[in-house]
């Protein structure tokens, strides 16, 4: 079977103890080869940007960079966690929720003039400022805390990179991994709000879910412009998020507990870095790329995907079915 080099990398290779001493999670083997042998006959997304997305930013690769780089910083926590409802923005004709929303309130602020991308702007934004921009259905969840990381971000940007973040972007090697110049290596290490780890045994366990969202992004974005294309798609794995478990759940490659079950349905607050979020985080990331490399076994050799394509995949479509599915973990974090 082939077997994608992610699994050498350090995301996968720190889920691995998680997944073996897991109490509350477990994966199916069967359940992922039943599903892939369906799932290999689909067309996935390519990852060369020939799939438009629905906010344009304009043609200027520096603008798409900074745009790309401030939504991933921002891509977390859009369910109010007392009530349960989902942030939602009407903007240009339509309803948009989520991460969708967020997008489509930055592009609002862009448009309007604000200096949403400008690391001086960042440095000194206030929760007020953002519940102007992020106006909609619901106050977005977690306002102080975006603040927060947009004011450590801005600071980063203004004392070594003239303000911008394409200007960190071109300082970084076009890669995921580069012997610590990567692009995810350098997000991960000098903006701390990517640093996405948790402890499991003692041991740590690293996600990067929103640094690798934000390289996929960039070379979706950038790719077939032949501005920016990293090099080593095939070293990242999934971008562990509420979605994919409901997704790998639902079709019963993820399997929990009676008790944890219950305190997903009942939306029970599962605490982050508790045992339950690590094992459902580590297990989704383990069954991703079980599942892209029995994808793979099936697929000739022209038409092998990579774990995001497989990501994009099952996040798509069941994110646009979410409302009337079952209700994901709850986890009141700033990582997703």
């Amino acid at each position: 079977m082939p077997r994608i080099s992610a699994w050498d990398m350090p995301v996968l290779q720190s889920v691995l103890p998680v997944v073996e001493s897991s109490r509350h999670v477990r994966t199916s083997a069967e359940a992922v080869d039943r599903v892939a042998r369906w799932m290999a006959y689909e067309e996935f997304a390519p990852p060369d940007g020939s799939v438009e997305g629905p906010f344009n930013f304009g043609p200027d690769p520096d603008t798409i960079i900074d745009a790309t780089l401030l939504t991933s910083s921002l891509n977390f926590a859009y369910t109010d966690f007392e009530s349960g409802e989902r942030f939602e923005a009407d903007y240009d004709g339509g309803t948009w929720a989520d991460a969708e929303a967020m997008f489509a309130r930055i592009h609002l602020a862009h448009r309007g003039g604000t200096a949403i991308f400008d690391g001086g702007f960042l440095a000194e934004v206030t929760a007020a400022d953002l519940a102007v921009i992020f106006e909609g259905s619901i106050e977005m969840p977690m306002l102080a805390e975006r603040a927060q990381i947009l004011n450590e971000i801005g600071r980063v940007l203004v004392d070594r990179y003239d303000g911008r973040f394409h200007n960190f972007v071109r300082s970084c090697e076009p890669a995921a991994y580069a012997d610590g110049n990567g692009l995810l290596e350098r997000l991960t290490s000098e903006f701390p709000r990517f640093a996405d780890t948790s402890t499991y045994n003692d041991k740590p366990v690293i996600f990067y879910k929103l640094g690798q969202l934000c390289l996929w992004s960039l070379h979706v974005a950038l790719s077939g412009t032949g501005t920016l294309s990293i090099r080593d798609l095939d070293n990242m794995s999934a971008f562990a998020d509420y979605i994919l478990p409901v997704a790998l759940n639902a079709m019963e490659v993820l399997g929990y507990t009676d008790e944890l079950e219950h305190r997903i349905a009942t939306q029970d607050l599962i605490p982050r870095d508790s045992a339950e979020e690590i094992e459902i985080r580590a297990h989704t990331i383990y069954a991703t790329a079980l599942l892209t490399d029995a994808i793979n076994a099936i697929r000739p050799a022209d038409r092998q995907v990579v774990i995001p394509q497989v990501d994009y995949r099952l996040w798509s479509v069941y994110h646009a079915a979410f409302p009337t599915l079952r209700p994901h973990h709850l986890t009141r974090t700033i990582m997703y």
